[in-house]
């Protein structure tokens, strides 16, 4: 048997999907944290602040801010990770 077909299919998210993890990472200026959260207003105008966190890098270059948000389609999720990046902001989200 090849390795290939030993490997479970990953699981499919089924949206909407409420409280999808998004980890967004970028450089650690001008209010980054601020910026990603009126950036997710397009996408989700209902996030929950109480479960917005954010960690520095040890240089302190880089911030990562992690939040939870009502994806409603596979579409929603390119389109959000296609033009946050396009910012010039972002390094990269997860």
């Amino acid at each position: 048997m090849k390795a290939a077909e030993q490997m479970p299919a990953p699981p499919k998210i089924e949206f909407p999907c409420a409280d999808y993890p998004i980890k967004v990472i970028g450089y650690n200026k001008e209010n980054f944290q601020q910026f990603v959260l009126t950036f997710m207003e397009k996408y989700d105008a209902n996030i929950d602040l109480s479960k917005v966190t954010h960690q520095d890098s040890k240089s302190g270059k880089f911030r990562s801010v992690r939040l939870f948000m009502l994806a409603q389609s596979e579409q929603q999720l390119k389109d959000f990770f296609t033009e946050i990046k396009a910012t010039g902001r972002v390094v990269t989200v997860i």
